[in-house]
């Protein structure tokens, strides 16, 4: 009976967070549920699940991926909470001495009252220089069964276990405190971790601000979820299109039973972000073709799982729902191309392929939506395609030449893309189509045979539509660098109106942003990845065009993590440089646009200022809007220094304004011609 009764006191604490005369809570086995609240006739589980979080400052940060750290440590924080506030010291301290030991510290905000900058604000004013989580959704402090602010968990990575959890020490209370702890419950259970002893008390009662987490009160309610009037018409909505029978998912949406089966996957899918494939920061620009869930949907959709996925009662919207994956989403186009076949074996690395097929219209067109439709999904990482006036002989195509006149990237989940309104790309009469295929292979041999469909304007729209690419053919990613991070620019010389943003990187790319930069200095962040999935390589439509001065720099960062922790990291022994295959990298930060004064009438595009901005925007550096002789090599750094540059350096600062560069440039053109 004594043992029965310690038990349930341990576990009425662990789940409520009450307090009583005693600071701890010596019951070596209890364990916290990830799934609900425990009952009296169970012991909780101490086993954390995996998740992503963006933190204050936009970054993702996902818990497994830590899997070989002796520990994780999570603090709770809250905004205005005193103790909190008084902790942090104390948590610095520790945090200071254990990090560089390979053991990664974070606090974990789900307070709905606490959005991302009032976090930011509290963040600066109280040093908070960590990354703070953000649990908007509150799944993941319900699972961790988070009560209280200033509580501190101690996960194992070796099972993900919770080792700890309670205060930092004994040196706070409600209104009071000491000058010095006498216990340090948190560093004592970190030395356990890295020894792999067990901690004498695993769990200690906190004092803090209460978290409120109102639909833990909520877990009857949850089982009422209706499957046929709430969950599966989520699904229709935003998932089944990829999940169909053909479709680009892994498995069918085809009833209640698919559902129910794959609810524990689904589940995970939504705590860790990986679904639905969006990536863009939500706090950052709207966009016409995002795909995600609200935190409503996210929490009911998950609560509906933890409640056990009731089927309940009504019709499935599921059932017989018919396949639509091989239908030209916009219609039938007005120009259908076939790409070669090419053959895609069952197991290894396919060089870039760049097929090219003839024009066969004698006659000019606008084109004014595009769509790509794979021969096999399944083998089709992406491919872009454009247009070109002349022939490639055969064997001579670079893969770079797509880009003449380009129409349209294509990526899993983004087949197609209608240009904005009144805006076109012109196709001259013959010429051919040029493809570059990315193959990845899928387990067994196929053929796949790409289709390209255009749609063409009935007269000639008012507006070039553009492409460009901030692109460094320069970057250097040192072995083993988590977080390494290159830049290029391209200025606009006539005022722009945006309309389209696509970040590129390969396997070791992490997170990925673009942002202008106005003639005034002012910088504004446009689109932010965070978490960047090879996989999932969006376009993103801005939902309102972006209108930029003369004088504006778009500028694209991205950021890689070349360390053993990117499972999909080929090799972390090696630097990696630019390169087409996935195995090397790239920035590439390509965008839709138009000159906002152009016209049909009032041509200002400038091809030989286009293509030198491309390769200023990565030569400079340090973005200073001048190329010294340290940023420069080849022909340009040897006519340097034999003195030639002297003419050209029309200022005599030693270095290259772009307009110097861009008149040099023209003259040589001119005297070679």
């Amino acid at each position: 009976m004594k043992y029965i009764s310690s038990l349930l006191m341990i576990i009425i604490l662990a789940a409520c967070g009450a307090e009583t005369g005693s600071e701890q809570i010596s019951e070596p086995n209890a364990k916290i549920s990830r799934h609900s609240s425990p009952t009296e006739n169970e012991a909780p589980e101490l086993y954390v699940d995996n998740f992503q979080l963006l933190d204050h400052e936009g970054f993702a940060h996902e818990l497994y991926y830590h899997d070989e750290a002796p520990a994780i440590v999570i603090m709770v924080q809250g905004n205005g909470c005193p103790i909190v506030r008084n902790a942090w010291s104390d948590f610095k301290t520790i945090r200071d001495e254990y990090e560089s030991q390979g053991i990664p510290f974070y606090m974990l905000n789900a307070n709905k009252q606490d959005t991302r900058d009032r976090i930011t604000a509290e963040a600066a004013e109280f040093s908070y220089d960590l990354p703070i989580l953000k649990d908007d959704t509150q799944l993941i402090a319900e699972s961790l069964n988070i009560t209280r602010t200033a509580e501190v968990l101690v996960i194992s990575p070796s099972d993900w276990s919770i080792i700890y959890r309670g205060p930092v020490n004994d040196r706070l209370s409600y209104g009071q405190q000491r000058n010095e702890a006498k216990n340090h419950y948190l560093k004592n259970a970190i030395d356990a971790a890295m020894t792999g002893a067990a901690v004498d008390v695993p769990i200690r009662k906190t004092k803090g601000c209460i978290v409120n987490l109102p639909e833990t009160k909520k877990r009857t309610e949850h089982t009422q979820i209706s499957y046929s009037d709430t969950i599966a018409p989520m699904l229709v909505k935003n998932c089944a299109e990829c999940h169909q029978e053909g479709g680009i998912g892994p498995w069918a949406m085809t009833g209640y039973d698919m559902i129910e089966g794959f609810a524990p996957m689904i589940r995970e899918v939504v705590r860790t972000q990986r679904m639905p494939p969006w990536s863009a920061d939500p706090h950052i620009g709207n966009f016409h073709n995002e795909r995600r869930l609200t935190l409503d949907e996210q929490r009911t959709l998950v609560h509906w799982i933890e409640a056990g996925a009731p089927r309940g009662n009504g019709p499935d919207p599921l059932a017989g729902r018919k396949s639509n994956a091989a239908i030209w989403p916009l219609g039938e186009p007005d120009l259908i191309i076939e790409a070669p076949a090419f053959d895609v074996p069952a197991s290894g690395i396919i060089d870039y392929q760049f097929p090219t097929a003839l024009n066969p219209l004698g006659r000019d067109v606008w084109v004014k939506a595009v769509t790509v439709v794979p021969g096999d999904k399944t083998v089709v990482h992406h491919a872009l395609v454009g247009s070109s006036e002349t022939i490639t002989p055969p064997g001579q195509g670079d893969g770079d030449d797509v880009f003449e006149n380009y129409l349209i990237g294509f990526v899993p989940g983004a087949e197609s893309y209608v240009y904005p309104e009144n805006t076109g790309v012109l196709v001259k009469a013959g010429g051919e189509f040029r493809f570059q295929m990315h193959y990845t292979t899928s387990g067994k041999a196929t053929t796949d045979k790409t289709k390209l469909g255009l749609y063409f304007h009935e007269k000639e729209p008012e507006h070039h539509l553009r492409q460009q690419v901030a692109i460094n053919f320069q970057i250097d990613i040192p072995a083993h660098a988590d977080n390494h991070q290159e830049q290029a620019y391209f200025e606009f010389d006539h005022a722009a109106t945006l309309y389209m943003l696509f970040p590129h990187a390969h396997y070791r790319g992490k997170s990925s942003e673009f942002a202008v930069v106005y003639p005034d200095g002012r910088e504004e962040m446009i689109l932010s990845v965070p978490k960047y999935d090879f996989n999932w390589q969006h376009s993103y439509n801005l939902k309102r065009p972006l209108n930029v001065p003369a004088g504006s720099r778009l500028i694209h960062r991205t950021r890689y993590d070349n360390s053993g922790r990117n499972l999909a990291n080929p090799d972390p022994n090696t630097n990696v440089r630019w390169g087409l295959q996935s195995a090397e990298e790239m920035l590439y930060g390509s965008f839709f646009f138009r000159w906002t004064d152009e016209s049909k009438n009032n041509l200002l595009h400038d091809p030989l200022q286009f293509n030198l901005r491309q390769y200023y925007g990565f030569a400079d550096r340090n973005m200073d809007g001048k190329l010294s002789r340290s940023e420069v090599g080849g022909n340009l750094a040897k006519s340097w220094d034999a003195g030639q540059l002297k003419q050209v350096d029309q200022d005599n600062d030693n270095a290259l304004s772009f307009d110097e560069f861009y008149a040099m440039q023209k003259a040589r053109r001119n005297q070679s011609r």
